[in-house]
């Protein structure tokens, strides 16, 4: 653990902080201790606020703009791969059975957003700035390469008229430390347009709008 505050240049206060950071549910279960989702939950508002700052002094174009980028930027294949940069999976606390199989990227993705969460309540919102130049910034040339299927599907759509689109969990599967969802996307609440499983409702739901835009009759192939 210390090794790692150590190569984020964190001045930490409360070591404990970024341990419960770690600490999968599945480990949490088996060693009767506090798990990471609570501050997932405040680390995942953190980097959206900290992209959207980022964004707006960019001065890109428009607000649409910003809000795709800001979309490509906070989902979950972005977040894994700040995560890996910085190896932090091999700092996971992670259950007998998942230890053997090995994080799987959403558990990574919540697990970064975490320590997000452990800084801005150690040490403030300015070092999780400075923690998010260090460890984000850097990687956004990669992150701009991934595709956003729900804002493809969502302008194509719209292009045509007015109609709407949606997305609901259809099926949810597993355990609380090992969920699989399934979400289907909708043209005006009842027309299923693609249907996407994932270890997280966003995931589930880019993968329904990518067999979307798959099943559709879209000009798609730039989507993808």
């Amino acid at each position: 653990m210390k090794a790692l505050l150590t190569m984020l240049n964190l001045p930490y206060k409360d070591e404990s902080l970024y341990m419960m950071a770690l600490t999968h549910a599945s480990y949490a279960y088996e060693n009767q201790t506090e798990k990471n989702e609570k501050l997932e939950f405040l680390g995942d508002a953190v980097i959206e606020l900290l992209m959207s700052d980022y964004l707006y002094n960019e001065d890109l174009a428009d607000e649409g703009i910003m809000t795709k980028r800001r979309a490509q930027a906070v989902c979950e294949e972005a977040l894994v791969i700040y995560a890996r940069k910085i190896k932090l999976e091999d700092y996971m606390l992670l259950g007998k059975g998942e230890l053997a199989k090995g994080p799987n990227d959403s558990m990574i993705a919540d697990a970064f957003e975490a320590i997000f969460g452990a800084t801005y309540l150690d040490l403030g919102f300015q070092h999780a700035k400075k923690l998010f130049q260090r460890v984000i910034v850097p990687n956004l040339n990669h992150v701009w390469k991934i595709k956003d299927y729900k804002s493809s599907l969502q302008e194509y759509i719209q292009s045509g008229d007015k109609r709407n689109i949606s997305y609901h969990i259809v099926s949810e599967k597993g355990p609380s430390h090992d969920k699989e969802f399934e979400a289907a996307v909708k043209l005006d609440n009842h027309i299923t347009l693609g249907l996407g499983k994932g270890k997280t409702k966003k995931e589930a739901e880019q993968n329904a709008a990518k067999d979307a835009l798959k099943k559709g009759n879209y000009d798609f192939k730039e989507a993808l």
